[in-house]
């Protein structure tokens, strides 16, 4: 993730068809190749029913042609509605061939990618273990083109989609997301970017806090995102963002959101991360490398909390790590401070209600009861 030796080339040089099978084949022996979206899908039975009809038009042309060629050239002219119909159909087959063809080509290119930047590459992640919100809703979830690096620490960068619904209300979502390992359990904290929010700046991230749980800082950081924290670790949250802090993330991170659960950072989009767009690639190794910059201070933060549960004798058993098998035991953590972790109540936030959506159902379900009462009273009425 070094934008010294930053290459990507691989991105866009001509790709070798030999190298391209042996790739694609490798991907699916070993099940990792990312599963086709519906679109994909749709598309591919689409091109076998556009087959089937290109082969009976064209068999039906060809005998009118012989029939009209034996009689004399008589009716030939008749042949040309069917003629543009052949060609319709056989253009449409060729670029959709051909965006089937590009689905490989791009994992392919993105894979090579990764292995020119000293990263590795994993097609395609079902239902992956991040504590991110995006991660835990609807079904079908799944991560893709998913690259990873672990220096100066692990970062993962992927698209990710999941549905909700059914039926004729099913709903894909697709995100691309950035996880960051951090050397140390944090507080729950949400960046609501402002940028990216929609009408009336209502915000695109999938779940809401509860509005007592935002917290201004200081400068223009406000201008860019709306912070949320856990009741009571206001305090910890103007530790963790510092002035320095902050900046950073307006100057490279202002068109993200980010969240900041257990022992990870998440910057998310609704868009495609892992592209074939240089561009795009070159925007995130810039803004991952300026926030890895600052990170490392975010490690000596501690949770006075625990240290009290600690002396009370209740010390949470996940908030400390076991010693490593057969190593003795070292002197009470009691005595060097809190331990890593953090304390039950700035695990999560708390989940606001969505007063919008209840606000338009009532008006919605008031509307209806009127519009009855009314046709209850004109029954009635002699």
């Amino acid at each position: 993730m070094n934008r010294a030796g930053f290459d990507p080339s691989p991105l866009t040089a001509p790709v070798v068809k030999n190298d391209l099978r042996a790739f694609s084949r490798a991907q699916r022996t070993a099940g990792t190749a990312p599963s086709p979206a519906a679109g994909i899908v749709v598309g591919a039975v689409f091109l076998v029913i556009i087959a089937l009809v290109v082969l009976a038009v064209f068999v039906g042309v060809t005998a009118t042609f012989i029939t009209a060629v034996a009689q004399g050239g008589a009716g030939l002219g008749s042949l040309l509605p069917g003629l543009v119909l052949v060609a319709i159909l056989a253009v449409t087959a060729f670029f959709g061939i051909r965006g089937l063809r590009s689905s490989g080509e791009r994992a392919y290119r993105i894979a090579m990618f990764a292995r020119a930047n000293g990263l590795s590459y994993i097609g395609r992640v079902d239902s992956p273990p991040l504590p991110g919100m995006i991660f835990g809703i609807g079904s079908s979830r799944q991560a893709s083109y998913v690259v990873r690096g672990e220096t100066p620490r692990f970062a993962e960068f992927g698209n990710y989609r999941y549905t909700t619904g059914s039926g004729k209300n099913r709903t894909t979502h697709r995100w691309g997301y950035v996880a960051i390992r951090l050397d140390t359990p944090l507080p729950h904290i949400v960046l609501d970017a402002k940028g990216n929010n929609g009408l009336f700046g209502a915000s695109n991230l999938p779940a809401r806090f509860d509005a007592d749980q935002r917290l201004g800082l200081e400068g223009d950081f406000d201008r860019y995102f709306t912070l949320s924290c856990p009741s009571g670790y206001e305090r910890d949250a103007l530790y963790l963002f510092t002035p320095d802090i902050m900046a950073r993330f307006i100057d490279n991170a202002a068109a993200l959101d980010v969240e900041i659960v257990d022992d990870w950072l998440f910057l998310y989009a609704k868009r495609d991360f892992s592209t074939t767009d240089p561009a795009v690639w070159a925007w995130l190794f810039d803004a991952v490398d300026a926030l890895l910059d600052k990170l490392a201070q975010w490690g000596r933060w501690r949770d006075e909390r625990l240290a009290g549960l600690q002396d009370a004798g209740m010390a949470p058993m996940d908030a400390v790590p076991p010693a490593a098998s057969g190593a003795p035991s070292s002197a009470t953590p009691a005595l060097l401070g809190p331990p890593p972790g953090v304390a039950a109540g700035g695990r999560r936030l708390r989940r606001g209600i969505p007063w919008a959506s209840i606000v338009v159902v009532i008006v919605f379900v008031a509307f209806w009861l009127l519009s009855q009462s009314g046709s209850l009273w004109s029954s009635l009425l002699p």
